[in-house]
């Protein structure tokens, strides 16, 4: 399998033992481990199933407050990100979980309107054409697909790189629940040195960053380049 856009690269499982942050060898079951992880958190922000999904434009969202039927509601993402609900107005839903919607929509509504409100947000539809971009990026969240969206073009749309950047980026993607990850240079790619890949809906992007978990970075370091790497 091959990221779309990319040239054909060796699919491969994922990689043994290489060299961690300071210089460390990596030791294969911490290897594995970190990969393993570092999949199943990242690939699941765009998994319907996975608690961690994260809301898209055109999503339809069903929310229930406990015996307040008329604030019980079925809406639908809008393009930018945002729903209308009564009594709040317009509110961010786009890049988000169910459960930090709920936590939201809990906090807005007992701060004036009712005492210690229950609500439950649920995906009834899931309808977006789109990519989660995370990590050292000015904007993280959700960027909606409008025909083909390359890697440059969505991280662009994420606000662009932050000051703590990574030159690399990586890609998530689910497929038939199967995980793969591609890493890609994107100074490379910037200079005209390596093509821009197009991405696919469902798609998550990370830009790292130093500061982010060990395990993650131990993941980064050991996915070759324009390689697909296979897992789970």
């Amino acid at each position: 399998m091959s990221i779309a856009g990319t040239p054909p690269a060796e699919e491969t499982a994922a990689p043994k033992a290489n060299a961690a942050s300071g210089g460390a060898t990596v030791k294969e079951p911490e290897a594995a481990a970190a990969i393993k992880q570092a999949a199943l958190t990242y690939s699941a922000m765009s998994d319907p199933k996975s608690k961690s999904y994260k809301v898209g434009p055109l999503d339809v969202l069903e929310i229930t407050v406990f015996k307040v039927a008329d604030l019980s509601k079925t809406v639908q993402v809008s393009e930018a990100g945002t729903i209308n609900y009564p009594l709040v107005g317009e509110m961010q839903a786009g890049g988000r979980s169910a459960r930090e919607i709920e936590q939201d929509l809990t906090t807005l509504l007992g701060a004036k309107y009712l005492q210690k409100p229950q609500i439950t947000v649920f995906v009834k539809e899931y309808n977006s054409q789109r990519v989660t971009v995370e990590g050292a990026v000015k904007k993280p969240g959700v960027v909606p697909m409008v025909g083909g969206l390359s890697l440059v073009q969505a991280v662009a749309q994420a606000g662009g790189s932050d000051e703590a950047a990574d030159s690399t980026a990586v890609v998530f993607r689910t497929t038939n629940d199967k995980r793969s990850a591609i890493r890609y240079d994107m100074a490379k790619i910037r200079d005209g040195g390596a093509e821009d890949p197009l991405l696919q809906s469902g798609d998550v992007v990370i830009v790292p960053t130093s500061s982010m978990k060990q395990g993650f970075n131990i993941f980064v370091k050991m996915l070759p380049l324009a390689t697909v790497v296979s897992f789970l």
